[in-house]
């Protein structure tokens, strides 16, 4: 499993959201472009980008993608960007900026026939599927679109089953209510899903907290594990980050 910082980025700088509510954001000071050298010289080869901006009203924010761009150009990491792409218009451009992979959240819920398609014209290792959820009363992790500002009744388990036979390689799943809050990831969560769907690289995301946080998240099979405050926050020790950054 590969460790892959996160920064989300609003007004062009570089914040953390509290279970995806805008209204309780950290931002840090530290201008993107060091944050992400900083990354790199630990030791990562990936670096998750999200627009929470273009997330929010649906669209690429020019600012954020001139970063986005930046981030690109002078550094060597691959990046891995999200937010506002519900176009194809929008993937190729997030693409052409010189991200290695764009990120898909609400069009994948709302229009996945096209997404099958952009997956195929662009190429698997390309696309990531997004899919942020809050468990609902029973436990069943159900699907948040817009920012997550819309809260919809389907599962995750559903909406993968609009890809049928042409599974996606890559599917980012935040659980919202951990997300930014430091407390503990849903493992049972990812169990659950590297066991429905053993062909899919998951990507876990939300309340990373220490490395045993990153050893439970290995054992559960996830390829990936994202974390964004743990790490700009320096909570966990760079010893304890090595194992599961690809070039430290």
């Amino acid at each position: 499993m590969r460790l892959v910082p996160a920064i989300d980025l609003k007004d062009g700088r570089c914040v953390r959201l509290l279970r995806g509510d805008f209204a309780r954001q950290t931002a840090y000071p530290t201008a993107p472009i060091e944050l992400a050298r900083r990354f790199e010289a630990l030791g990562a080869d990936w670096l998750h980008v999200v627009d929470l901006d273009g997330a929010r009203e649906g669209r690429t924010d020019q600012g954020n993608h001139s970063l986005i761009a930046q981030l690109a150009r002078e550094s060597s990491l691959k990046l891995q960007v999200g937010g506002g792409l519900r176009t194809r218009a929008d993937v190729e451009r997030v693409l052409e900026s010189g991200a290695a992979r764009a990120v898909i959240g609400s069009a994948a819920l709302s229009d996945p026939a096209a997404v099958r398609e952009w997956a195929e014209d662009f190429g698997g290792e390309r696309i990531a599927l997004a899919f942020d959820v809050r468990l609902d009363a029973g436990g069943a992790p159900c699907i948040a679109t817009h920012g997550w500002q819309r809260q919809s009744t389907r599962s995750l388990w559903e909406a993968l089953a609009e890809f049928p036979g042409a599974l996606p390689i890559h599917v980012l799943c935040t659980d919202v209510a951990r997300d930014g809050a430091l407390s503990g990831p849903n493992v049972a969560l990812y169990t659950q899903a590297t066991r429905r769907f053993p062909g899919i690289a998951w990507q876990a995301s939300g309340g990373i907290r220490d490395a045993a946080d990153l050893e439970a998240l290995a054992l559960c099979g996830v390829a990936a594990a994202i974390s964004g405050k743990a790490l700009l926050e320096n909570l966990i020790p760079v010893e304890e980050l090595r194992p599961f950054l690809p070039n430290a």
